[in-house]
């Protein structure tokens, strides 16, 4: 029997309480979160428990950071490059954010780091655009500009997708 197990993520950004809850049934089943694993997570096989998982974001954590989620009942799982920190607890354990403000916090956080990082695909990704449309340059191709703008446009899909998804939480939690 299998003892390692390969489960795709369907984006933390977007389904982050699926993604938490999918976890948990897997848990049941006696598959285990280990660690992040390419776009996924590696899962080991194990007793069933009867577990829950929360996510966090916290730039470079230090020791104090894990204290206080240990000293709440969360245990830490595993970490994203430092970043993406999966915690776990028993079922019912109070969840790691229960006030509406460190909610919002959190995703403020989120959709600021990845702003920074979509803002210059997308400034590229419109220059190159715009460049291919108005160059009549016979030494430059206009092909050369598409395809710099769609290597852009590609690239801006990661952190920009993530960014739109977290600007819609605030929405909806500032509506609530």
């Amino acid at each position: 029997m299998k003892k390692v197990k390969y489960v795709p993520s369907g984006g933390l950004a977007f389904y982050e309480e699926k993604e938490m809850l999918k976890l948990g049934k897997y848990a049941k089943e006696g598959w285990i979160l280990e660690k992040f694993a390419g776009l996924g997570y590696s899962l080991r096989k194990g007793e069933p428990q009867d577990i829950q998982y929360s996510l966090d974001y916290q730039k470079d954590a230090d020791e104090e950071y894990f204290a206080i989620f240990e000293a709440a009942g969360w245990s830490h799982v595993c970490s994203e490059g430092n970043e993406i920190h999966i915690f776990s607890a028993p079922t019912g354990t109070k969840p790691i954010y229960t006030d509406k403000p460190t909610i919002v916090e959190k995703y403020e956080r989120e959709k600021k780091q990845m702003g920074k990082t979509a803002l210059p695909f997308f400034i590229s990704t419109v220059v190159f655009w715009l460049l291919s449309f108005l160059t009549n340059w016979g030494m430059v191709p206009k092909i050369l500009f598409q395809v710099m703008g769609l290597i852009s446009l590609v690239i801006l899909v990661f952190p920009g997708l993530p960014y739109l998804s977290y600007q819609y939480k605030l929405l909806k939690l500032r509506k609530e």
